[in-house]
């Protein structure tokens, strides 16, 4: 069942992504969608897994994004 939920979280998160941005996520939904994605397996489908590592890399430049502007950044600046 756990599993169910988790992949309805990641559908849902996934749509908000695709529908308004990176930008529309909160940095909690953003690196829970992170560690969602991570866990999902989509070694079956070549093109899923180049477009599950391109939304990682656009995920983690919008956390750390929130980071800076919110100042929870380890930069030294």
């Amino acid at each position: 069942m756990e599993k169910n939920s988790e992949d309805l979280e990641r559908l849902q998160l996934l749509d908000i992504v695709f529908t308004k941005g990176v930008n529309a996520l909160s940095k909690e939904e953003l690196e829970r969608l992170h560690d969602l994605l991570e866990k999902k397996d989509y070694g079956h489908d070549k093109k899923a897994k180049k477009s599950k590592t391109k939304l990682l890399k656009k995920i983690g430049n919008a956390i750390y994004d929130h980071e800076v502007k919110y100042g929870n950044s380890f930069k030294m600046s």
